[in-house]
């Protein structure tokens, strides 16, 4: 029955074209990989007691758009993402309900604007966490879930299930090649670059999201703009940055220009 499911909520998964898909058994949360770890407060079976598994699904951030940020290209496509994973855990969660194992999607981010992180940079439960020990992937120096697909240009979400669900092996490779574009590069100088014990001043992130979104053009994402990890660069055939080079790259600094004046307050 277990492998049943399992198989379901994949073939479920691959028709409504989820390209990353994970599972996690609650207990994986109770031990410790690093330090620090999860509160025990945000975990899945304390925000949800009846909570066994978690599945976690993985929307990409597609490339192009994203070399434009900060811009309105890029925040749309963000929350066009968001939307999706809104709509997707709800409805795999909805399978689940129907199948006789109570389940319950988690929202993807948990809080209700920058003003509420300004005061809590922190939601009540982490994808980012739930990604990694669903097997996705490892984390780098941005503090991001780094994927072979898509490197760290992806969202994900989380669906709470009572199904007792095998988990899918933990990444042991690491990803992250430690070039510190991410550290190097961050427009407030939010990450330490110490590893592997790497922090992010939430604050200062928070701060500039802030300002972005007072042009309406939120989020940054600059330190996954810069990852040179992912198939999705090779697939786009683009380098890191591509965009903002001017100097023998005229058609990309052109476009770069063009979409970045457009559509902001």
């Amino acid at each position: 029955m277990q492998e049943t499911i399992r198989d379901e909520i994949i073939s479920t998964c691959r028709r409504m074209e989820i390209p990353l898909v994970g599972i996690a058994d609650v207990d994986r949360w109770e031990k410790p990989l690093f330090n620090p770890w999860i509160p025990q407060a945000y975990y899945p079976q304390s925000i949800w007691p009846p909570a066994r598994a978690v599945i976690v699904i993985g929307l990409p951030v597609h490339l192009p758009a994203l070399e434009t940020t900060p811009s309105i290209w890029y925040h749309e496509l963000y929350n066009t993402v968001n939307r999706l994973l809104d709509e997707y855990t709800y409805k795999i969660a909805s399978f689940l309900n129907e199948a006789g194992f109570p389940s319950v999607s988690v929202p993807r981010d948990g809080y209700s604007g920058i003003e509420a992180l300004k005061r809590e940079p922190v939601a009540f439960f982490s994808h980012r966490h739930a990604a990694f020990l669903a097997g996705l992937g490892t984390f780098g120096m941005n503090n991001m879930v780094l994927t072979r697909e898509f490197g760290p240009r992806v969202r994900f979400g989380s669906v709470f299930t009572s199904a007792p669900l095998r988990s899918d092996p933990l990444k042991k490779e690491e990803l992250c090649t430690r070039c510190m574009n991410c550290v190097l590069l961050c427009p407030v100088q939010a990450l330490s670059g110490e590893y592997p014990k790497n922090t992010t001043d939430k604050t200062a992130c928070t701060e500039y999201s802030a300002i972005l979104r007072q042009r309406g053009i939120s989020p940054c994402g600059n330190c996954i703009r810069v990852c040179p990890v992912g198939s999705d660069r090779v697939a786009f055939g683009q380098d890191a940055g591509i965009y903002a080079k001017r100097e023998g790259n005229e058609q990309y600094y052109r476009a770069w220009e063009h979409v970045r004046r457009h559509g902001h307050r």
